[in-house]
């Protein structure tokens, strides 16, 4: 039985200050002595660094669309096991889902993947951040509509965010009276609780470091002193008990899990300030799967000694190109790790790391392409099937991923597409690169809702370890 206290920090909009309070709240409960498992709604890479920092411990992500809405809550059972308290923010504005060709026939008001949704599938309760800068008397009929649009969530309390003036915070909190609302905090105008941000939202906290430490200081000291955190405390005990078993890692591969006594083979997985994208339960599932997980930093390492395989997963690597260029041991050991028909799975920005060049910066060379920054935004959700057998995905299997990013590879039209999707508007297309031991494409896809690829990545990397090598096809940069 799942009963530990949560709430669901959520708004009625994008831009409301949703992280900012996440973190904050975060940092004052575990400051009051609580042990707190936070959470993100939805695909983000970047917000759960911050929670990260202020709880002292990982920071996860529940998204119905990357892995399923029946694993959602044995995710959140798993993630927030040893926790007294867990506090998971909320993605856009409480209702706004996926966008599906159905959804205007769809008879649920939450969209699908939405902070609603996952609200409804933990049984937790909603505190709303409303940014009260353009609000007066009006807000009433702003809650009264969020109230009432799905009464299966339940919203609780609302935090009032650049709240101008004691007067502003009293025409302010009538209106929530009116409603039936109670004021959970109050936050005025504080431009010093801005994270910096750049072309993919806001910095990450493994590139800021010191930097995140003190901001997340600052959101701590700020927000927990505006806050009525006994309330919240009180509204978080209000989750409804769910009888949902924990995810486990070894049970989601246990038919790919090694024999007793097999070489386990060694995994290096890439990290430090370029490489900052990535799930806890990846490193979980590879360890279950009976991997030797290594970490190490393009920016500065070799490959690991001994590595039988490679992770590489999303970043900023447009932000590092000159460092990672710089590392030339790194990007031999790549290119004679791949053809060696060693395994290589990347994502995003392993892309780019593994293309001959990134903005006139030399790279790996392990796929012939070369990547190029641009002005345009690619994001959304894909429902996608691999084309071509790899190290980690067999031809024909079904994934929904995601992609994120400002950036574009030509060339590779005479290579093998590990992807194929049709964009919002229908139109067919193949993406990414592919063949026996590598796996390359923008989209992002949680190893918790396909296992199966992380068990097919180890046996892969047992496999070489024991002295073969994959199929490679003839796709090196000459």
């Amino acid at each position: 039985m799942n009963a530990v206290p949560a709430v669901v920090v959520a708004a009625p909009a994008s831009g409301s200050g949703k992280t900012t309070v996440s973190t904050g709240l975060i940092g004052a409960l575990r400051a009051a002595g609580h042990r707190v498992a936070p959470f993100k709604v939805g695909p983000d890479y970047i917000d759960p660094g911050y929670h990260a920092v202020a709880a002292g411990t990982v920071g996860r992500n529940l998204d119905p669309n990357l892995v399923g809405a029946d694993l959602v809550g044995p995710l959140f059972a798993a993630g927030s096991a040893g926790a007294d308290i867990a506090v998971v923010e909320g993605v856009m504005g409480l209702f706004d889902g996926r966008i599906l060709a159905d959804s205007a026939s769809s008879d649920d008001p939450a969209g699908f993947g939405s902070t609603a949704h996952v609200a409804r599938l933990i049984g937790a309760p909603v505190v709303l951040v409303v940014d009260a800068s353009g609000h007066s008397q009006s807000l009433a009929a702003t809650l009264h509509g969020f109230i009432g649009f799905d009464p299966s969530v339940r919203i609780v309390g609302v935090i009032l965010n650049r709240v101008g003036s004691d007067r502003h915070e009293s025409v302010l909190r009538q209106a929530c009276a009116r409603v039936g609302l109670p004021v959970v905090g109050v936050l005025r105008r504080n431009p010093a609780l801005q994270v910096p941000s750049r072309h993919l939202g806001l910095i990450p906290a493994a590139e800021r470091r010191d930097d995140a430490v003190r901001a997340v200081d600052a959101m701590t000291a700020t927000i927990g002193a505006a806050l009525d955190l006994p309330a919240i405390v009180a509204a978080a005990r209000t989750r409804a008990a769910q009888s949902t078993a924990a995810w486990s890692p070894h049970e989601a591969v246990a038919d790919g899990a090694p024999a007793t006594g097999a070489r386990k083979p060694v995994v290096a997985v890439a990290g430090g300030a370029a490489f900052t994208f990535g799930y806890a339960e990846h490193r979980e599932l590879l360890v279950a799967a009976g991997a030797d997980v290594v970490g190490f930093d393009p920016l500065h390492d070799p490959l690991p000694p001994d590595t039988d395989a490679v992770v590489i997963g999303g970043g900023f690597p447009e932000e590092h190109a000159e460092a990672l260029s710089a590392n030339e041991p790194l990007r031999a050991g790549l290119a004679d790790h791949a053809g060696a028909g060693r395994p290589i799975v990347a994502e995003c920005a392993g892309l780019l790391y593994l293309a001959r060049e990134l903005d006139g910066h030399p790279m790996a060379g392990v796929i012939d392409v070369v990547g190029r920054f641009t002005d345009t935004l690619t994001l959304g959700y894909r429902d996608a099937v691999a084309v071509t057998d790899s190290a980690a995905f067999a031809e024909g299997q079904r994934v929904t991923g995601h992609e994120f990013h400002r950036s574009t590879v030509i060339g590779g039209a005479h290579l093998r597409p590990a992807w194929a999707w049709r964009d919002h508007v229908g139109v067919a297309g193949t993406h990414g690169y592919a063949n026996g031991a590598v796996h390359a494409s923008y989209l992002h896809v949680h190893p918790a809702g396909n296992p199966t690829a992380v068990a097919r990545f180890v046996a892969a990397a047992r496999k070489v370890a024991s002295g073969s090598s994959l199929d490679v096809a003839a796709e090196r940069a000459g």
